[in-house]
């Protein structure tokens, strides 16, 4: 099917006859066009299935599988991206395909509307019931409205038999982040991005007072109307000395609110100034002169 797919390609474009005085042979423009055809095909309906199906709930569902030497050979609901693409043209007419591979196409395309993952064995086949809720969010600068794992009260992933999965904001977390952040938790927690997370579900600034972080410096953020930057010490418990600079977001999120992040910078940085422009990578006194943050 994918040598179908690059003939119809080549064949589309191939054929079209180009101006005679545009001074550049019409074989070469029309390689280009194909090309770049096939590249939005590519990364509107492979690439972006892909990176919402299986960076996105494959990942979660795996983490409810118990360690095992090897690879998941198949995954059904999840390789939908392939089948998309494929029926794709095939619908269109852009690409005709063998009879043979038609009938497997639809097979595949009826598995993954119908179960979840599946594992084809000689004289038995093991299927997974799909979820029984599934909640996702627009990724960040998504160009095709990729999505990402994410529900704020309950878990993202939700099976028929009680298994279910936690995310924020595209990160794997354990339920205790949504159910029961504590100070105590975060403290012992190892892993960063989960920590993160669970700052984030109880809020900087509440954190912040129950840890009982130092502060090391404060001033306003220059360009993001007088919202003060604020430089605190990391905990003993992390693990490593660090900073977090405490900043508000430049603009205003999907549901119109500013919220506050904290940002780890290196621990020799004792300025809220010189720790914002280190995020950007200039100095701190460059940063002063900002005139508006985004």
């Amino acid at each position: 099917m994918d040598a179908r797919i690059a003939g119809a390609h080549r064949t589309a474009w191939g054929e079209r006859q180009m101006t005679a005085n545009l001074g550049v042979p019409s074989w070469q423009i029309s390689e280009d066009i194909a090309r770049s055809t096939y590249r939005f095909v590519r990364e509107s309906i492979w690439d972006s299935l892909r990176t919402s199906l299986c960076d996105g709930v494959a990942s979660g569902i795996r983490t409810l599988m118990p360690p095992f030497v090897g690879a998941v050979t198949w995954y059904g609901q999840q390789e939908a991206h392939r089948v998309a693409y494929y029926d794709y043209y095939r619908r269109t007419g852009l690409a005709e395909f063998r009879p043979e591979d038609v009938d497997i196409l639809d097979v595949l395309a009826g598995l993954t509307r119908a179960t979840g993952w599946w594992w084809a064995f000689d004289d038995v086949c093991v299927m997974a019931e799909r979820p029984t809720a599934l909640h996702t969010e627009p990724a960040p600068n998504g160009q095709f409205d990729q999505q990402r794992l994410h529900r704020d009260d309950e878990p993202a992933i939700e099976f028929a038999d009680g298994h279910e999965v936690f995310a924020h904001h595209g990160t794997i977390i354990p339920a205790w982040v949504v159910r029961e952040p504590t100070v105590e938790r975060i403290a012992r927690e190892r892993n960063v991005e989960v920590r993160r997370c669970a700052i984030e579900r109880i809020g900087w600034d509440t954190y912040i007072d129950a840890a009982g972080l130092d502060q090391i410096d404060q001033t306003d953020d220059p360009g993001n109307g007088g919202n003060p930057l604020r430089l605190y010490a990391t905990p003993d418990g992390w693990g490593r000395p660090e900073r977090i600079l405490l900043v508000v977001n430049g603009s205003a999120e999907r549901d119109g609110q500013r919220r506050r992040y904290g940002l780890r910078v290196p621990p020799w940085i004792r300025s809220a100034l010189d720790a914002a422009g280190w995020t950007y990578g200039i100095r701190g006194s460059d940063y002063a002169q900002l005139a508006r943050r985004t």
